[in-house]
């Protein structure tokens, strides 16, 4: 079959993967609808400070992939849209036009197996438009806004306004607005908005459309730190997440890259890692995340750069940094000040000092201790999204939530959607199952 004559993909998901698997089977001649729930692309990505493996800022990497979708004529990429319905279709079904919808889709999803050719008949449902495609980022409406929200990008750290650039360097560059924060007959945006963008009575809209095969790039989430109290996630506030970590050191984070103590907002004399918390447990997530020790050791990094004098230990059931990253495992072992030490944190609590002091069962010695630090930055694991929030299609997962490729029903899963991996992985990933997707949206 002609390349060219067959129906588009399907991506769900605009993070890395799914970018790198749009572009990659659009730059192999077929035309892709890419779709992401958030306002602009990029995913959990450009929340890092710095990834590997070059320990770049990841706004480079992603720039990169943001010019090929606008130089691309076949990407199609629809944000604030989210997939609400899935049939597999026949070859004689027809794709409809959108229509629009004042309140969302309220038929349950359905999800159908193999069947007789045709692809997927998909409804898509587009969230509000309350800032529309003529928005030139001015930034005026920002300007007047009243009120406040906690920031989704700098993971509520920080208050923004509720009219907004989504995060510096977003794309699709246009504005956002949580019109639930707006104060009732607020219309100051409205007013300054020089370029009439802002529609506060924008509704939702559905549209249908068919395509060949799907690829599921929707990536994961961080375990939650309310579910580990016995740690101080969620109760004490000097105990954060490695994705907090992240944004604390990034310059566009809630203090402007300055690691600070969020309750007292002082750097830390005193940094513990906890590792695999959350992870490798029965009671929580039972498998390795595979990069949070490499994670881990490169936020050592941030601290004794930033802060030089901080002393640092970090809690670890294993050491896992295969292949060339070994010498990132080397680099941090070898820093004055900094203590590997192989031990299981079973509790974190206040020391009635203002510190903070760990319970670590001591596995190489076998006793328990006591340490104190400042600031404890838990490593949690990655939770797929599609086995919190899954898609209605016929998906098989395994027995941790995430994804498995059903070929034979055009499906195919990529990135983090397939196995907890790193970006780098991600991306190889995602090249694959472009090119699965390509064979198996032509096997009807």
């Amino acid at each position: 079959m002609n390349p060219q004559a067959a129906q588009p993909l399907l991506v769900v998901g605009a993070g890395i993967a799914g970018v790198t698997a749009a572009v990659e089977a659009a730059e192999a001649g077929r035309d892709v609808v890419l779709v992401e729930r958030d306002s602009a692309v990029g995913g959990r990505v450009l929340r890092n400070h710095k990834y590997f493996p070059k320990l770049c800022p990841p706004s480079c990497g992603m720039e990169i992939n943001t010019r090929r979708l606008e130089r691309s004529p076949r990407v199609r990429v629809l944000t604030r849209c989210v997939v609400t319905k899935a049939t597999k279709a026949t070859k004689a079904t027809k794709a409809t036009k959108a229509t629009p919808a004042t309140t969302a889709t309220s038929a349950p999803a359905t999800a159908h197996g193999p069947g007789a050719g045709g692809g997927w008949q998909v409804t898509l449902t587009h969230l509000p438009a309350y800032v529309t495609e003529a928005c030139t980022a001015c930034g005026a409406c920002s300007e007047v806004c009243p009120a406040k929200v906690p920031d989704p990008f700098n993971l509520g750290m920080s208050q923004v306004p509720a009219v907004r650039l989504p995060f510096p360097n977003a794309w699709p560059r246009r504005f956002v607005l949580d019109r639930a924060a707006c104060p009732p007959g607020c219309k100051a945006c409205v007013d300054a908005c020089p370029a009439g963008a802002i529609d506060l009575d924008a509704v939702e809209r559905e549209e249908t459309v068919e395509v060949g095969a799907v690829v599921a790039a929707t990536g994961w989430s961080p375990y939650p730190l309310e579910k580990l109290p016995e740690l101080g996630g969620g109760v004490l506030p000097d105990v954060i997440s490695n994705v907090q970590m992240e944004r604390l050191a990034a310059p566009s984070g809630p203090t402007g890259g300055k690691i600070l103590r969020p309750s007292d907002g002082r750097p830390p004399a005193r940094v513990a890692f906890v590792q695999c918390a959350g992870s490798r447990d029965v009671n929580h997530l039972p498998y390795c995340s595979a990069v949070c020790c490499l994670a881990s050791l490169k936020q050592v990094l941030y601290l004794r750069e930033q802060l030089p004098e901080t002393k640092v230990d970090v809690y670890y059931i294993d050491r896992r940094s295969p292949g060339r990253n070994e010498e990132m495992l080397t680099r941090v072992a070898s820093l004055d000040g900094v203590r590997l030490i192989k031990g299981k944190v079973g509790k974190v609590e206040r020391d009635g000092g203002g510190a903070l002091a760990l319970r670590v069962e001591d596995v190489e010695s076998g006793r328990l201790l006591t340490a104190s630090a400042d600031l404890v930055v838990l490593a949690t694991g990655m939770v797929p999204a599609l086995a919190q929030d899954p898609l209605p299609f016929a998906f098989e997962r395994d027995e941790d939530g995430f994804g498995r490729d059903r070929i034979e029903s055009a499906l195919v899963v990529a990135g983090v959607a397939r196995r907890a991996e790193d970006v780098a992985a991600s991306v190889r990933d995602a090249t694959g199952a472009a090119a699965k997707a390509l064979v198996a949206g032509r096997r009807d």
